[in-house]
């Protein structure tokens, strides 16, 4: 009988059975003295007995300000010690935060804040190019004339507290610092009283989905679903009580708040932040000065550290672990990583965040095929299948979407039962427009997004195996293949290149590199040379931008010859 495409993670170890708050506190019992954060750009280290007392002032202080359970709160700003703060101190309190991509501007953070009808907003005055609060004082100008926390505004309706990080006071606007200290013993007492009433599968955490079309989607989240994601992604690295995790992705993404943050505390570990964002040079930095042990990235990421002329004088000796996840894995990059980066226990991680996010990891001691080659195993206590479009599981090796269920799937899109349901069949599964096959030893491949196949004169061409190829050259360092109108074919395929420095190469090299190596249909006919792609805040390159420009850029060649 055919295997079919199907895995569960039975495992012994169970799931917790709590919330944050009740996570947070066993651990700052359990090791006090431990190094909780460790934020090098803010010169911040404190102890999980430091964060506790700090989390719990300011969870009295939101609830002094008039915030109840279930309220949303916003946080709008890059890596940062207040950032975990509030993460910890909404789930204690029972509120919900709102993660606001920090890279949103004017009508993307006011779709976001009215869309969950956010009563409060933790955000930073300015952050690069950004200006923060002269982006919410242009949604609500009359932030300038009311006092804090009497906010009302035409076009922010729900919103009331606006909360500055740092020391300095913005009329209408109430300091991180008051917030802190807002909270009397009596919101102290009512603190204690909400903790023990909180159900793990309340929401407590709202992410918007970067949609590549529409608006985005508010991913709701409860404490059940993120708390052991990020357990069991620790468990998969093996991480110990005292070992510290370099964190560079951004913490309004899961990969940073919940593989980062939650991991840690779940295991007494030490959040460790480089900058306020990524930045190659401080994160070789604070690996050698903090003698992490693990670090986490996106494939671009690690080229970027890998690709610095500083690299060598790194002592990385103290890495062990990892993980590379948020897009397709690079077999090259991995291997350079394990390598030269000393981390022969680094991991690949997939999921999404409707998921929590991870839904299949590879081990600390998986193979080096495993490793490159797949995604891993399926996480504990989650279920996955995959289905051909009439929704009937494929036998093993061939491709299909990939669908998961179990813990880890979110409550729904907020305040939108519609799309919901589009995502979230009526048997709980998880439909996550990847797609993707299962080996016989259950392990996943991630073939695509469904979206990004390209069908070239009815041939079905996945662009991961492309690019796989391509990495194989000597003078490639990164590469993206899309496909691009054709009027013969449909589609053609097209490279996008990033070099190596101080190689050359041309779209004719490129093109014999591939003759007989690879099928004549998948070699790309358009090729370009690139410093870099257009990449989300996470680092995840924006495949339909490149098509977008593409389609423009042949548009206007087309125009002039015609």
């Amino acid at each position: 009988m055919t295997e079919l495409s199907y895995v569960h993670g039975a495992d012994t170890r169970p799931l917790l059975g709590m919330t944050i708050g009740a996570a947070f506190d066993a651990t700052a019992a359990a090791h006090p003295h431990q190094l909780a954060l460790i934020s090098r750009h803010q010169k911040i280290r404190w102890t999980y007995e430091d964060m506790k007392a700090r989390a719990d002032a300011l969870a009295a202080g939101l609830l002094a300000l008039g915030l109840e359970p279930g309220d949303r709160v916003g946080i709008w700003a890059p890596n940062c010690a207040e950032w975990a703060l509030t993460q910890a101190a909404t789930a204690k309190a029972g509120l919900i935060l709102v993660n606001i991509n920090p890279a949103y501007r004017v009508t993307e953070a006011e779709y976001a804040l009215n869309k969950v009808g956010c009563k409060a907003l933790v955000t930073a005055v300015a952050h690069k190019t950004s200006q923060y609060l002269h982006m919410i004082r242009e949604l609500a100008p009359e932030l300038s004339s009311c006092r804090p926390g009497a906010l009302l505004a035409s076009r922010l309706p729900a919103l009331r507290w606006v909360i500055t990080l740092g020391e300095i006071e913005h009329a209408g606007c109430l300091a991180f610092h008051q917030a802190c200290d807002a909270g009397t013993p009596a919101d102290a007492a009512r603190l204690a009283e909400i903790g023990p009433g909180l159900q793990f599968d309340d929401p407590i955490n709202i992410q918007f989905t970067s949609g590549t079309t529409g608006f985005p989607k508010g991913a709701t989240l409860s404490h059940h679903n993120i708390l052991n994601n990020g357990y069991f992604v620790g468990e998969a690295i093996g991480l110990q009580p005292g070992e510290r995790l370099c964190i560079p992705v951004p913490l309004y993404h899961c990969f940073g708040m919940v593989m980062g943050n939650l991991g840690c505390i779940t295991h007494g570990a030490t959040m460790v932040y480089p900058a306020e964002g990524f930045d190659p040079l401080a994160t070789l930095e604070a690996v050698e000065a903090e003698a992490c042990a693990g670090l986490y990235g996106v494939p671009t990421m690690f080229i970027a550290m890998l690709g610095r002329p500083e690299f060598g004088r790194f002592d990385l000796t103290s890495l062990r672990t990892g993980i590379m996840a948020g897009s397709p894995c690079p077999i090259e990059v991995m291997k350079e990583v394990i390598e030269r980066m000393h981390m022969p226990q680094v991991t690949i991680a997939y999921g999404m965040t409707e998921t929590s996010p991870v839904s299949f990891q590879s081990g600390a001691d998986d193979s080096l095929e495993v490793r490159v080659a797949t995604v891993g195993h399926i996480h504990p206590h989650l279920e996955v299948k995959i289905v051909d479009d009439a929704g009937r599981i494929v036998p093993r090796g061939q491709p299909g979407e990939l669908c998961t269920r179990g813990y880890s799937v979110m409550l729904g899109y907020w305040d939108d039962p519609a799309k919901t349901d589009e995502a979230i069949d009526a048997a709980g599964w998880m439909h996550t427009g990847d797609l993707a096959t299962l080996d016989a030893d259950g392990c996943a491949n991630i073939v695509g997004r469904i979206k990004d196949m390209v069908i070239r004169g009815g041939e079905n061409v996945y662009p991961r195996e492309i690019e796989e190829y391509l990495y194989r050259h000597p003078a490639i360092q990164d590469v993206q293949v899309i496909g691009v109108p054709d009027p013969k074919y449909g589609e053609e395929l097209c490279a996008w290149i990033v070099l190596k420095p101080g190689a050359d190469l041309t779209a004719e090299a490129v093109q014999d590199f591939c003759r007989g190596q690879i099928a004549h249909y998948k070699i790309p006919r358009h090729i370009r040379f690139v410093e870099g792609f257009p990449t989300t805040v996470t680092g995840k390159v924006q495949k339909f931008a490149m098509r977008e420009a593409m389609i423009a850029e042949m548009g206007l060649v087309l125009e002039k010859t015609a």
